[in-house]
């Protein structure tokens, strides 16, 4: 659209030009006929002329177009032609886009000056790659070593965060990201994602003072020589949860500030080793009301035992007296026989909880029962071929624990010499686990009896947890069968089944991770301090954003068209963090057209048990805090925002960045600022297109490559972005 005006403009200043240069020729030359002609001759002149103006003008008109037509090309070979080549030009100086200049309507020496530029430009990337080269064969060893210590952070069982003296989060494990989930009391599909993320600051979760008082004390024992200094503290998260935090300092490592052979006392952040002791804080305080219960509880019947065994004693007591301090020793006796079985029941309650259920696979909880069952009874035990792969969540320490206690009574009490294993999932998200066997069968008063008998472990002991705590444990049910026709029967348990994985994580799994490793660690940020200038005022390259997009019913926000799917990655420090993703589905509320449903490919049924757009909208200003927002026609994706503030009660007040205005403002004299077009000229690859998510992130990629070239052209900040945005054509879009 802004190629065809401009065309018009050249075309309407040739057929003016043409038209003016025509007048002031035919003023000039009827000016000097004029001057010699007679009088009479002039009024014979003035009298032929007179009526025939309008073929006069008809005839500079005509003039006029041809100066036009003859124009247009003239300005597509020598105006619009360089200013092309000139984009594109600085187009490669600022980024590593491969394919060839494509110059139209060029002069032939235009043509040779593109061939020589794609000449330059392949001796550049030569250039370049060998210096790669090097920079990696130099770096492997160093690059090596911080993807082993990512794995290893990522596989400990321990929350593990390490941050840079603003508390910015620059290093996290899977370990914190699940605890710091679980703390989270934003909405649902937020996933604790507001509290922790590569460039998040900590004190989101803890009080600054706190950490500030930690550090000092690491800081002091630095100074007095301490080796390994650490600091523990304990803190209430807003959510009320108890965490137990161990701090330990990240050194300088530059040599700076050491002195004869003193320790480095300088740091550069901080790491903090999590534990959330909750539940460990109530196990130990229920303990203590045990052990309180028992013993003051104790205390006056033991007092009122010994007087009575005392009195009893006494051969001069009567018999009444006598009866009646056998009645005081009797009650007593059962007072306590009945505290102690409450509080061993309450013990036993206790241990049924001891263990959380976790997810496990089928399979895995199989082999191990035939391990467990082989070594402490001697049975041989064999498994039979799990159909798919049944993900269960259950407390495998008990349910071990049960499944040979039932083989050791089958062994010890029927002679049964082998046993087998079975797994299959029945209704209701419930998994069936059979211990199966040959042979005799076992009455329903003896399966009843064993299930509520303490379960005895290898060597002798038992334990104070029945088959039918393990079971309650589970939620599930737990029977004898037999199956008369194959002379076989078995005990069946029924097992919850774990929770399918979430869309969100389904998507972000086979999209964004691929085959690599999720990145949860950037130590660049170690370098990185709060700037103390306004956030207009801050470079473009040290910004942290979120680069999302929506996918909606149509095209109208006014006029009752919703969101359907919001999308969104983080970029910090110059890198798109592909581990840290938002993605949500949305229930709009109303149909979704059938004629859109091919563009996006969310269904109704897709969307009818998802969350409604307020709760979704509150999970992503969360997620979107502190951070720039950009957006590919952002105008449009924000009217949708705008529009539900009073639904939502959140309102997106952070500064907005558009790509397509910056790149028409890097690249004016491009026919199309479409994204897929402008991720072709950026050479970034299309995936995952029109779905919110592979949007967001091919988004992402162009501004990457957009701020190179704003700073090309002297825009560093981000008041200077957005100002130079505000004055392309494109910023007058409304919706």
């Amino acid at each position: 659209m802004r190629r065809d005006r401009r065309l018009l403009a050249a075309t309407a200043a040739a057929a003016g030009a043409a038209a003016a240069g025509l007048a002031l020729f035919a003023l000039g030359g009827g000016t000097l006929l004029w001057l010699t002609l007679e009088p009479a001759q002039r009024q014979a002149l003035a009298a032929l002329l007179a009526p025939r103006w309008p073929l006069l003008l008809m005839a500079a008109c005509a003039v006029a177009g041809l100066a036009a037509a003859a124009a247009q090309p003239l300005y597509q070979r020598w105006i619009a032609a360089p200013a092309r080549l000139l984009e594109q030009v600085r187009l490669r100086l600022g980024t590593e886009v491969e394919h060839p200049l494509a110059v139209e309507h060029a002069t032939p020496a235009l043509q040779g000056l593109a061939q020589a530029v794609d000449a330059l430009v392949a001796q550049r990337r030569q250039l370049h790659s060998d210096i790669a080269q090097q920079v990696a064969q130099a770096s492997r060893g160093i690059e090596q070593e911080r993807n082993r210590l990512a794995a290893l952070m990522s596989e400990l069982t321990q929350s593990v965060v390490v941050c840079n003296l603003d508390g910015r989060i620059l290093l996290y494990n899977n370990r914190a990201r699940m605890q710091f989930r679980a703390l989270s009391d934003a909405p649902a599909p937020a996933g604790g994602a507001e509290l922790i993320g590569l460039g998040r600051s900590i004190y989101t979760v803890f009080d600054r003072k706190l950490v500030a008082h930690a550090l000092e004390s690491v800081q002091q024992r630095l100074q007095r020589g301490a080796a390994h200094p650490s600091a523990q503290f304990v803190t209430v998260t807003r959510g009320g949860q108890l965490l137990r935090a161990q701090m330990a300092p990240v050194r300088a490592v530059d040599g700076a500030g050491e002195a004869d052979g003193a320790p480095q006392a300088a740091l550069s952040g901080f790491v903090l080793m999590l534990d959330n002791i909750t539940q460990e804080y109530e196990q130990e305080s229920a303990q203590e009301r045990l052990l309180h219960g028992l013993t003051e509880g104790s205390r006056g019947s033991l007092a009122n035992l010994r007087t009575a065994v005392e009195m009893l004693s006494d051969p001069a007591l009567d018999a009444g007296m006598r009866e009646r301090f056998l009645g005081v020793a009797r009650d007593e006796a059962r007072a306590m026989s009945r505290r102690i079985d409450e509080l061993a029941a309450q013990s036993a309650e206790g241990l049924a909880t001891r263990w959380p259920l976790e997810e496990m696979l089928g399979e895995d909880l199989l082999q191990a029962a035939q391990r467990r069952i082989e070594a402490q009874t001697g049975l041989r035990a064999g498994v039979e071929p799990v159909q798919g792969a049944p993900w269960l969540k259950v407390d495998s320490f008990s349910l071990l624990q049960m499944l040979a206690y039932l083989a050791q009574r089958l062994h010890d009490e029927f002679d049964v010499g082998t046993v087998r294993l079975r797994l299959g999932t029945g209704q209701a998200q419930r998994a069936q686990l059979d211990l199966v066997w040959s042979g005799p069968g076992v009455s329903s008063a003896t399966v009843a009896g064993w299930e509520i008998d303490p379960m005895a472990s290898g060597g002798g002991a038992s334990s104070a947890l029945t088959v039918r705590d393990v079971v309650q444990r589970h939620g599930g049910e737990f029977w004898f069968e037999r199956e008369r026709v194959r002379h076989e029967a078995f005990f069946r348990v029924l097992l919850p089944l774990a929770p399918a994985a979430a869309s969100q994580q389904t998507l972000e799994a086979a999209f964004v991770h691929g085959h690599s490793r999720p990145e949860y660690y950037d130590f660049d940020l170690l370098a990185h301090n709060e700037a103390a200038s306004a956030l207009d005022e801050r470079r473009l390259v040290e910004l942290a954003y979120t680069v999302f997009d929506t996918e909606t019913t149509g095209l109208d926000p006014a006029g009752g068209d919703e969101i359907i799917q919001i999308g969104a990655a983080r970029l910090v420090n110059g890198k798109l963090l592909r581990g840290e993703c938002f993605e949500q589905l949305v229930n709009p509320g109303r149909p979704i057209p059938r004629a859109t449903i091919p563009i996006h490919g969310i269904t109704p049924e897709m969307v009818a048990a998802q969350p409604r757009v307020a709760e979704v909208l509150r999970a992503f200003h969360a997620y979107a805090q502190d951070t720039v927002l950009v957006a590919h026609n952002a105008a449009f994706d924000m009217r949708f925002l705008q529009l539900k503030e009073k639904a939502s009660g959140v309102r997106f007040e952070q500064p907005v960045l558009d790509t397509l205005l910056l790149s028409a403002l890097v690249h004016p004299q491009q026919a199309s600022h479409r994204l897929e077009d402008i991720a072709e000229r950026f050479g970034v690859p299309v995936i995952g297109r029109h779905t919110a998510l592979g949007d967001a992130m091919v988004t992402a990629e162009v501004f990457l490559k957009l701020v190179p070239l704003l700073a090309d052209r002297g825009i560093h900040t981000l008041r200077q972005a957005r100002e130079a945005a505000q004055q392309t054509y494109f910023a007058r879009l409304k919706y």
